[in-house]
């Protein structure tokens, strides 16, 4: 009886021998399925990303030229690259800075326009639409300030342009002055909010709270916080433009206050034109004025 046991267990052997490496077999099998799902979800995962930096990135270099094309004058390319920028309103991680650059270019598009004398109409056409990009803008990211600071600056134009219709400029300011207030409280240090409330305290009496004087003292202290924040920028999709543009309407006070100072008026125009070199407003209108106040003094 003790040789059968010997024996059976001996005929056993190679079976269990055999079920040990049947069941390693699919313990391997399922350790590589399990490494292929990983392997696979990390390449999705890497491809997602890389597609998500390849939009960023094309949005990106829009945006440059965009702002280039405002510098420049270039109103058709700002059009063009408004148009540019619409396949990408749909990309989630994007849309609020998409808007924001889209309505950035008809705003500026309509900024050169009243260097170009266009026809009022296609001025506020302009600023409207940029209005209704700011605003989507702000629909997807409430806090967003540059987007509200846009939307304020282009209202503001389409009360100059109205501004013998007294029902649509009182409509304008409606929306746009608790929106100020709102901006001023959130963000008193952007630089951009002090360059577009700049020409609304140039407009405003000084017994109101305005002035010349609190207007030129609103861009040198935008001029400052732009200094100051210029090496804190890194997102290109984030605006951070404002230095040049702040010392654009420093020069353009000094040239057209009460008392004007042309010498830092030329100072702070050839300042700007550092900055920006091919800036057409500045080099072949701004520049031009200023030469020619100075010929006329003497």
């Amino acid at each position: 009886m003790r040789r059968w046991n010997e024996s059976a267990v001996r005929r056993l052997e190679p079976e269990r021998a055999r079920s040990k490496r049947v069941k390693s077999a699919v313990r391997t099998h399922r350790n590589a399925q399990s490494v292929l799902v990983v392997l696979l979800v990390s390449l999705c995962a890497v491809f997602a990303t890389s597609a998500a930096d390849t939009r960023r990135e094309q949005v990106g270099k829009i945006v440059v030229q965009i702002q280039r094309a405002d510098y420049e004058g270039d109103r058709p390319a700002l059009k063009r690259l408004y148009a540019d920028l619409a396949p990408f309103v749909g990309d989630k991680e994007l849309a609020s800075r998409v808007l924001y650059w889209r309505g950035f270019a008809l705003w500026r598009r309509s900024i050169n326009g009243f260097n170009d004398s266009v026809d009022p109409k296609e001025l506020e056409q302009d600023l409207m639409q940029a209005v209704d990009e700011f605003k989507k803008a702000n629909a997807i990211d409430p806090a967003f300030v540059d987007a509200k600071l846009g939307t304020v600056s282009c209202l503001g134009f389409v009360m100059f342009l109205n501004q013998t219709n007294q029902p649509r400029v009182q409509e304008l300011y409606a929306q746009s002055s608790p929106l100020l207030k709102e901006v001023r409280a959130a963000a008193p240090d952007n630089p951009r909010m002090l360059w577009v409330l700049g020409p609304i305290l140039w407009r405003v009496p000084a017994e109101r709270g305005g002035g010349q004087d609190k207007a030129i003292e609103a861009y040198e202290k935008g001029l400052g916080l732009a200094r100051a924040q210029k090496s804190q920028a890194s997102d290109s999709l984030e605006p951070s433009w404002g230095e040049p543009e702040l010392l654009m309407s420093l020069a353009w006070s000094n040239l057209n206050r009460t008392n004007p100072d042309l010498d830092a008026a030329e100072k702070e125009a050839r300042a700007a034109l550092d900055l920006v070199p091919y800036w057409h407003y500045v080099r072949d209108i701004l520049m031009q004025q200023i030469r020619d106040a100075k010929a006329k003094k003497g």
